[in-house]
């Protein structure tokens, strides 16, 4: 019987579960779920998660131990990143978790998170040399500096799309209005990162970057040049959330991402004058699953 692990992540965007067994090229799904709570702009805009939503969250988190229960996983890790960072009722809301739902979460640290995608990427990317990673989620943005797959540097910028849609009131279809107010913030934060520079080549993983490269490519390509960027915010300025879903195939919730998404990516390729990124199929999740797989405990 396949020996199994299981990686849960509380996201800005979706709370999404992966069950995968460790093979000798990479890793093999058994199962890969997600559901959209959407945590990060909320949390943007009220400051904590809402009694509404953490009902979902316990909810969903309990059907998820349910499914590692039945696959007989080996080791379930479950841990949250920037929205769970920032809620002020983090505390209560992780008693609640472990009480209603039997499962342990641990808020994971910026260099954490790094570290886990830049695990998980390594499986289809290959980090020869200066690049920088890139992980736009919903609540942040995740830059690091790799040098031949070791993390030298990383950044934690408050971009998320949910993030930036309760900064800038960002809506669909959007304003040139909101759309240079987004543009301004964006710029803003990327000082903090104009220091990695010297890198001269960009991965991108995580859900944003990879609903966008499926709009754009649905043949599979992962490369996004610059302006693969500017003509998806250009198109997707002007339209309803509907439109977007119908003319990219994208469900609705990942269609409202696409705009701050590409504006995110195209602020940061132009800032360190790179004409394209390579998007990763794995991340965080996958990490998690092949720290696991090398022996190491998940719990810190």
């Amino acid at each position: 019987m396949p020996r199994l692990f299981a990686a849960a992540d509380i996201g800005s965007n979706t709370v999404h579960l992966l069950v995968a067994e460790p093979t000798p090229t990479g890793l093999r799904r058994v199962v890969n779920e997600s559901v959209w709570l959407n945590l990060g702009e909320v949390v943007g805009r009220e400051g904590h998660v809402p009694k509404k939503l953490a009902d979902e969250l316990v909810s969903t988190l309990s059907r998820f131990k349910a499914i590692t229960n039945e696959h007989k996983v080996a080791e379930f890790y479950v841990f949250a990143t920037e929205a769970m960072r920032r809620a002020t009722n983090h505390d209560e809301l992780l008693d609640r978790i472990s009480r209603e739902a039997n499962v342990r979460v641990e808020i994971i640290s910026p260099r954490r998170e790094a570290d886990l995608s830049v695990n998980g990427l390594q499986l289809d990317c290959s980090l020869a040399g200066p690049c920088l990673m890139v992980e736009a989620g919903g609540g942040s943005v995740q830059v690091a500096l790799l040098y031949d797959g070791k993390l030298e540097a990383e950044k934690s910028l408050p971009l998320g799309t949910g993030a930036l849609i309760a900064k800038s009131g960002l809506q669909q279809p959007a304003s040139e209005t909101q759309v240079l107010k987004t543009i301004e913030i964006i710029d803003q934060a990327l000082d903090e990162v104009r220091d990695l520079a010297h890198a001269d080549r960009v991965i991108a993983c995580g859900g944003v970057a990879r609903g966008i490269v499926r709009a754009l490519h649905p043949d599979g390509d992962p490369t996004l040049a610059i302006q693969d960027l500017e003509y998806l915010a250009w198109d997707a300025q002007r339209l309803t959330s509907e439109q977007i879903t119908r003319r990219y195939g994208v469900k609705h919730r990942r269609a409202m991402t696409l705009l701050p998404g590409c504006l995110v990516y195209h602020a940061l390729l132009a800032s360190f004058a790179i004409p394209s990124m390579t998007v990763s199929n794995y991340g965080v999740r996958e990490g998690a699953v092949r720290e696991m797989a090398q022996g190491v405990r998940p719990w810190r």
